[in-house]
Formats: C-alpha cells, structure tokens, sequence
C-alpha cells in the first residue's frame, strides 16, 4: 500500500522535471532554429540568385536565345516564394527569441532622432549669429560658424553671370561635404596650409561650441597663435581629424552661412539619400540691415553717409543696384521656398528676425519642432540669460540682446531718405516679408505705428 500512494508523487516529480526541462527545450528549439533556419535561407537566397542571374546571361550571351522555359519560371516563382516564407519565419523566430532572451526595448522608450541636417541660410547683419546660437548649445548638435568664409577668402568670383554660379557649385559642394562630416575639404581653402591636419586658423572656432570641447580641444602649445581662439578655454591648433570624428559622433549637424543666396542651387543637398536637409531662411527688415551694416562695416559706406547728410553728390547707381540685387535674390529664394516644390516640401522654414526678438524661446521651439530635433534645457537656458543683457551692453558682434529692445532700434539711426532708397530698391521683397513702408520721417520714427504686419507664426512648407 505505501509503495502503491508513492508512486503518483513520483510521477508528479516526473512530469514536473520533464516540465521544466521543456521551457529550456523550447528556448533551445527557437535558437537552434533560427541559427538553422538562418543558413537555410542563405542558402536559398544563392541559389534564387543564381537563377535570377541565369535568364539574364543567356540573352547577352546569344541574342538569338530564346528566353527561358514556362518550367523555368515556375521554379523560379516557387523558390521566390519559398525565400520570402522563410525570411517571414526567420523574422517571426528572431523577434521570439529577443522576447525570451529579454532584449526588447522597455515600453514607452522613445526611439532615437534621425540624423538631421540643418543649413541656417542667411545675409550679413540679420541676427544670423544670434539664431545661430539657439542650435550651437545644443549639446547633440555639430555647429559650424560661417565655414564658407574660408571658400570666399580663398576663390575669387566676380558677381553675376557665370561666376555666380561657379561660386555657387563650389559653396553647395562644400556644403555636402560638411553635412558628411568629411572636414578635409575645408584644408583646401584655410590659409595657410593646414600641417598634418593641424591649424590655427579655422574662422571663428570660437563660435562653435564642439571645436571647442574635448578631445578636439587638445592641450595649448606654447608660441603657437591661435587666431580664432576658443573663449572659455585654451586650446592647441584645430586637429581636423578630431574635429571630423566629433561631428560623426554628434546625433546631427547644422551650419550657419550668409554666402548661400540661390535656394535652387541647394536641390541636390535635398535630393541627397544621405542627408536629411532642413533649410532655415533668415531674414530682416532691409532698413535695418542697412543701418546696421553702416556701423558693423562703416569704412564700406562713406559714400551713403556723406549723401545721407550732405546730399552733395548722389549715390552710385552701381551701389544702389547691388542692394536691389541682394533684396531680390532673398526674395526669389524664399517665393521658391513657399511654393513648396516637391524636393522642397517639409525642408523649408522662413523665419523673421523681428519674429524672433519679439519671442525668442517660441521661435526656437518652432525651428526645432520644424527640424525634428528635441531642444535640451541648455537651449532654454541660454535664450533665457542672453536676450535680457543691459540695453548698452551688446556690441555689434555680440550674441547677448536685449531683444524687445533692439529690434527696432534702427528706426532712431538710419536717416529717412536712406529709408527710402532701401524702399524703393526693396519694395516687393519688403511687401512679401510684411514689412510695411514708411510714408515720412514721421511715421519711421514713431515706435506706435508699427512697421511689421502680423503674419504666420512661421512660414514651414
């Protein structure tokens, strides 16, 4: 009798060990046979290979080759089948596998950004740097601060005509490249001659934050001058290896330039596979940008001045034709943009400086959202502390604004009948960007009737 009532326990301790050892079989089973299953469907992948192959080669072997038999298409068709069930199991057997084994990614971990690419275009004195900055402490971000300059510096175009496109196609290469991270193409340009990848003189290192963190901040050598110094600390020559290995690190890369006019050159930087490009056109009331350029290149505008108060002799009609040049191009650009051409769609954002200054965190919220990039707190904290800076404390260069403030300071420097002259070079520009013209010296200087009409938040196609 006791041996007939242990006998159930027994068998329950059986079934229940032959129990456990099934859970492992089954883990066992879904590894082996993916591993099988694996070779398996390699194996058949050369196989229908193969026979893809075999049709082809024949006709270019002998024209006159008929082409393949209904048999032949019939295996074909099956081993495609046959490929695609097996790829189909595979899949469903790797992902059981990552199930078991754990690997799958907690629920509600957001997935990682895709690599951006983020050209801020832009013309001189439009606040360039300072939008410029909204990318450049993001700490995922690669910025580089007007690479361009070094190309502009280095090859001579004259403006118009053919030129203007060789410098255009030599900008926009360029560009690629940097987008690639392939900083070798800037030694071509930079004088002097970068030495075994090491110069001193990358234009406005200090402007960017990752040339300027470690390890591309490699100790200071002694009686080496660095001219465009890092600000917050010392560094040796810029190590263009460092750099490029850096800038593959970072999630994604933004540049700011004022030497890209022509939207259209940038079609193939859109149509790219390996790029993801979004394009940030920047610009400025006219007036303003003139009457800061009269104090930022002051030497370039003697004669503007003299008219200005004199009246004596007239403006250049070369110079007053170069500055409904540069409206235009702007213009031409941005009414491109806003049709939304399909290499275009989604890529392209307008954005107003006066926009900007009035709400600088939402605008850079709005560039980001528009970008796809998520801003960081940096971000927030930096607008923050540099757009409430002392109401004489910025210099022309400065980043640091005050910027309910300054935006229409302009309005108080720039004489009227220079007011005009921009008026009437620039009207259609002005009329698309809704900034409004000023009838009398009156009405430009009188801050109640404002010279900016409410349009869109942003302008995103």
């Amino acid at each position: 009798m006791e041996r007939r009532s242990a006998l159930p326990q027994d068998l329950r301790e059986v079934l229940h060990c032959l129990k456990m050892r099934s859970k492992y079989a089954v883990l066992l089973v879904f590894v082996v046979g993916l591993v099988i299953i694996e070779k398996e469907n390699n194996f058949i992948s050369r196989v229908s290979d193969k026979l893809k192959q075999s049709p082809q080669a024949l006709p270019e072997a002998n024209d006159t080759e008929a082409s393949p038999t209904p048999a032949e298409n019939g295996s074909l068709a099956s081993l495609r089948q046959l490929d695609a069930a097996f790829s189909q199991l595979r899949t469903r057997l790797h992902n059981v596998t990552l199930q078991l084994a754990g690997g799958l990614a907690t629920a509600g971990t957001a997935p990682p950004e895709p690599r951006r690419h983020v050209l801020l275009m832009a013309t001189t004195r439009t606040g360039s740097s300072f939008v410029g900055e909204f990318f450049n402490q993001q700490g995922n971000i690669f910025y580089l601060f007007e690479p361009l300059w070094h190309i502009e510096r280095t090859v001579t175009f004259e403006p118009g005509g053919a030129n203007a496109v060789g410098s255009a196609l030599v900008y926009r290469h360029v560009l690629q490249q940097l987008f690639l991270c392939d900083l070798y193409t800037l030694e071509s340009f930079i004088s002097p001659a970068p030495e075994e990848h090491l110069t001193p003189f990358m234009f406005r290192r200090g402007s960017s934050r990752s040339l300027c963190e470690e390890p591309v901040c490699t100790p200071a050598l002694k009686k080496v001058f660095e001219k465009y110094h890092c600000k917050n600390r010392r560094c040796g020559p810029l190590n263009v290896t460092l750099a490029a290995e850096a800038c593959r690190r970072k999630q994604h890369v933004a540049l700011k330039t004022v030497r890209i006019r022509q939207l259209e050159f940038l079609q193939p930087l859109a149509e790219d596979p390996r790029l993801d490009l979004r394009v940030i056109q920047l610009v400025r009331d006219p007036r303003a940008v003139l009457a800061s350029r009269m104090v930022a290149f002051s030497g370039k505008y003697e004669s503007w001045k003299k008219w200005a108060a004199e009246g004596a002799a007239p403006l250049q009609e070369d110079e007053v034709q170069r500055l409904r040049g540069n409206c235009e191009s702007i213009r031409l650009s941005a009414e491109l943009g806003l049709r939304r051409p399909g290499w275009l769609r989604g890529r392209y954002m307008l954005v107003r400086y006066e926009d900007v200054a009035r709400a600088p965190l939402r605008k850079a919220e709005e560039m980001y959202r528009f970008a796809g990039i998520r801003p960081t707190p940096q971000v927030e904290e930096w607008i923050r502390a540099n757009t409430q800076a002392p109401r004489d404390g910025s210099g022309i260069y400065s980043t640091q604004k005050n910027s309910s403030e300054q935006f229409e300071k302009w309005r108080f420097s720039i004489p009227f009948k220079l007011a005009q002259v921009v008026q009437d070079a620039c009207a259609p520009a002005m009329r698309l960007f809704g900034y409004k013209l000023a009838g009398s010296p009156e009405e430009l200087t009188n801050r109640s009737l404002s010279l900016l009409e409410e349009g869109p938040p942003s302008w995103v196609t």
